[in-house]
């Protein structure tokens, strides 16, 4: 089966999966190339997101969807998702057991796009990947996690708010083709050869990466 039908598998088994959290909210899965070396990760579907059946569609994505064209690609040569499938109760941040009733999904996810790189938007989707980071400290950094590079980044919400924030955060995009292309970087990025390991998954579930 190709990556299409094996994602589509995914979404079929979250729709039938009447344990999860959150199931009086639209599921937003996710959506991209399938075949994309960069991958995009938020917190939670919002209000227009769970309208929409969409992730990131509100301001801050809008927001974001604009950094990624200002780098000369189309939108649909990423893949845009969430740790969380469905929007949380009046935009509250999701809960430690929802991120966790989410996690096998998202790691499948990741597992079958096999990006070369995965941009957490945010702290919480940080924390996820990396969970000593801080998102003031690391944001634009690149971590190497088990073969694969986490990059986070603020989220483009927290960066309408902050003309400073939006200064940063354009500066870690410009950064994402060198990354790519594997050159040296600047003191200001760091690459990390060491292993960070993800959070434990349960025993039924796949390991993240």
């Amino acid at each position: 089966m190709d990556k299409v039908g094996l994602l589509k598998e995914v979404e079929q088994e979250m729709i039938q999966n009447r344990g999860l959290p959150l199931r009086e909210a639209n599921l937003v899965f996710g959506e991209g190339d399938v075949n994309c070396s960069v991958m995009f990760i938020g917190e939670a579907p919002g209000f227009h997101e769970n309208e929409a059946k969409r992730p990131f569609v509100g301001r801050g994505g809008q927001l974001l969807r604009r950094l990624i064209r200002e780098l000369g690609w189309l939108e649909q040569d990423v893949y845009i998702t969430n740790i969380v499938k469905r929007r949380p109760p009046e935009n509250r941040d999701p809960s430690p057991e929802e991120i966790e009733a989410y996690r096998p999904y998202l790691a499948r996810q990741i597992e079958i796009i096999n990006p070369k790189i995965v941009v957490p938007l945010g702290r919480f989707s940080m924390n996820y990947f990396l969970p000593e980071a801080k998102i003031t400290r690391d944001q634009g950094r690149a971590f190497k996690i088990n073969h694969r590079l986490i990059v986070p980044m603020f989220h483009p919400a927290a960066a309408l708010r902050s003309t400073g924030v939006l200064d940063q955060l354009r500066a870690s995009f410009l950064r994402l083709p060198r990354i790519i292309g594997g050159e040296v970087f600047d003191a200001n990025v760091l690459v990390s050869s060491r292993e960070v390991k993800p959070a434990t998954p349960k025993q039924d579930q796949v390991s993240l990466f």
